[in-house]
Formats: structure tokens, sequence, C-alpha cells
């Protein structure tokens, strides 16, 4: 069982005691226990998901549009960034995707998949046998050991440095990849979508109090897309909530495919001073 490479790791989101993994259920000294679900994940979250979790719809667009490859070449760079690590943790893993393919690129790794949905870690459980999934709130006390691990990711997700920096091991690094101005400017534009927030750089480096920049590179290729690629585009993201989907597809129905979008992104490495 995948949690069974991890559970080293984790922590009781009660009393933040070790875990063991014990007949179907992960458990502290202290008797508090947690079943794993059939499809192989565990809920540490406490309480009920927030309103903004991903849904099932969601993730199955996001795992129909990844799956087609269309985002290679921003999974090597995040890969790259972590080479050489051997327990990584992508807080708001999503559907696993980038954190499987670099386990795929090292036989020594393994990997914690955080994520407050429910939906995606049902997803992200089923991607590696080296790749644990478990249900958490990045905004919240992250349910891991203090010192335990060697890189975190928030790959367009939420940073709570605070944590990061609390779990990681020291030379540990923080991999964060952000939207650039004209990340999907084409499709924003045609479909009046979510427009990237002004000075989100800016806010990123103020919050990432105690930690040093290691590197801040830009990384930007042109999509290929299908009329059906794009519709799931915008449904597996935060773009789900302000959109009707009938009307975006019958948006996409009067354009010509393949259609050409920009992926402009954002990649900077934090090391703890």
């Amino acid at each position: 069982m995948a949690l069974g490479d991890v559970v080293d790791v984790l922590a009781c989101p009660h009393c933040h005691r070790h875990l063991t993994l014990q007949e179907g259920a992960v458990r502290c000294s202290r008797g508090h226990a947690f079943d794993v679900a059939r499809q192989g994940y565990v809920n540490l979250l406490g309480s009920r998901p927030p309103g903004n979790a991903d849904t099932s719809a969601m993730v199955l667009a996001r795992h129909r549009f990844l799956a087609g490859g269309h985002y290679a070449p921003l999974a090597d760079a995040v890969a790259d960034a972590s080479r050489h690590r051997r327990t990584i943790v992508d807080a708001g893993a999503g559907t696993g995707y980038y954190l499987t393919h670099a386990l795929s690129m090292c036989a020594d790794a393994r990997g914690v998949a955080l994520d407050v949905s429910v939906a995606a870690c049902r997803q992200a459980a089923h991607t590696d046998l080296r790749l644990g999934a478990v249900v958490a709130d990045t905004w919240q006390q992250l349910p891991l050991l203090d010192r335990t691990v060697d890189a975190v990711w928030s790959v367009f997700a939420p940073r709570n440095f605070a944590e990061f920096a609390r779990v990681l091991r020291p030379g540990g690094t923080v991999v964060v990849v952000t939207p650039g101005s004209d990340h999907l400017a084409e499709l924003r534009r045609m479909l009046n979508l979510l427009q990237i927030e002004e000075g989100k750089q800016q806010r990123l480096f103020d919050a990432a109090t105690g930690f040093g920049v290691v590197s801040n590179e830009p990384l930007r290729f042109t999509l290929s897309c299908s009329r059906s690629d794009l519709a799931d585009l915008v449904a597996m993201g935060p773009n789900a909530f302000h959109t009707d989907p009938d009307a975006i597809q019958a948006k996409l129905a009067g354009l010509p495919e393949p259609l050409e979008v920009t992926a402009s992104f954002r990649l900077t490495v934090f090391q703890a001073r």
C-alpha cells in the first residue's frame, strides 16, 4: 500500500504524534485512528472540505487534460527542481500528475500528495505505488512530522511557508509554480475568464518569510488544443466556479481547432535561510 511508504512522515492531526499503519487505518499512540479509504487515501482533514475544494468534475477535467501531455514541459521543470530529493510533498497535489512524473524519474524517491479535495486524493491514490494521498488543508497545520521531508511543492496552490519551514529538513527546498501574466491569454480574452492578479509574484516573495530565493525562472510554450481540451482547461481550475459550462461550450463551438494558446509560468525555488 502506498501509504505504507510514507506513513513514517505523517502526523496525527489531533495530537501531532507519529502515525502507524495497522489493519486498514493509520493510528497514533493516543488512540486516534483514521480509516484508509478503499481507493488508498486517508483523510486527515478533521473537518468538512471547504466550499472551494475541487469537485469530482474538476478533477476529471484536470485528469483528462494533463493526461494529454499538454503540461509535460512544466512537469519536467518541476521534477528537475527536486532532482535528488528523496521525500517530496506536493501541497495541493490535485490528481498527483506532477508528483507521479517526478517519481518516475527517480527510483529512490517517494511522495506525499496533500489536497483538501477528497475527489483529488481519490484520483491521486491510483497514480503511483510510492505516492501516499492524504486529505489535508494547506492553511492548517500539515499532518506531517517536523523536519521529515526534503522538498515541498506548491503548483498553482496555496502556500503556507510557516508550515513548509516546519516540515522541511535542513537544506530542504520549496518549489512554487505560479501563472505568468500572459498565461492562457488568448483563452481568457475569448471566453471572458478570470484574469491573473497583478502583483502576484511580489506577494509570493513577501510571504516567503525566512526563505531565500534559489532560482526564479520563466517557462513559456505554446499549447495546441482541441475544443474538448479547452473545455477541460476551463473546467479544471477556478474558472469552473465562475462560468456556465453550457455557455463555454457554445463559445468554443465557433472556434477553429486546433487552437494555439500560450502557456506561461514562473517556477521559483526557495530555501530556508
